[in-house]
């Protein structure tokens, strides 16, 4: 079959945005890591726990989920049930995917979108403050990273769209940017290229 050339330009813009986005924010892992092994500390050996470790591990730990929810997106790599999935050709994949797209993932995001952006303004209007310390750090800027997650799910759920609709016509996907690789794909190929030396 005569294949037409992936056009992927806006695909892989967004499949970049997203990545810069994962990425910067895959930092919060070394600051989420660093202030619970300083509360350890503290609270064990200087017998003084922080009364900010909470809040610090809780709002690292939710901008890192949401933010980089995206880009695992873009990697393909949410779990999903495959057992059933992999065996069917790639246009069947690729029908099945838009229908869960549209039944599901673009209403359950614009819904996300809609409801974090007024969550997200009623937070800012009334300068929110967390109840979990004495302290009580904002947290509106956290709860807006909700609305803009819902945008950049919004944005890569196009993408997919478009991936989709490739497959469809030509009963291939069509490549991905590539950064990390599943140890279990690795594993497949390595395989695959040991088991076409053996044959020959």
């Amino acid at each position: 079959m005569n294949r037409e050339s992936f056009d992927g330009r806006l695909v892989y813009w967004i499949d970049s945005l997203n990545t810069w986005v994962g990425k910067v924010f895959g930092w919060c892992i070394l600051l989420l890591t660093a202030a619970t092994c300083y509360e350890v500390f503290a609270r064990y050996v200087l017998k003084a726990p922080t009364d900010w470790a909470f809040d610090a591990a809780y709002i690292l730990y939710g901008t890192l989920f949401m933010m980089a929810g995206a880009y695992t997106l873009a990697r393909n790599g949410h779990v999903r049930g495959d057992w059933l999935y992999r065996s069917w050709q790639p246009a069947t994949q690729a029908r099945f995917d838009l229908a869960l797209y549209f039944l599901f993932f673009f209403p359950g995001i614009i819904t996300l979108i809609y409801s974090g952006w007024d969550y997200a303004a009623h937070s800012w209007a009334m300068k929110e403050r967390s109840l979990f310390s004495p302290n009580g750090p904002p947290i509106y800027h956290f709860k807006t990273i909700i609305p803009i997650t819902g945008v950049l799910f919004l944005l890569q759920g196009v993408a997919e769209v478009l991936r989709c609709l490739y497959c469809v016509r030509n009963n291939v996907w069509p490549p991905r940017l590539g950064d990390v690789e599943e140890l279990e794909q690795v594993l497949q190929k390595q395989y695959g290229t040991e088991s076409q030396e053996a044959s020959r």
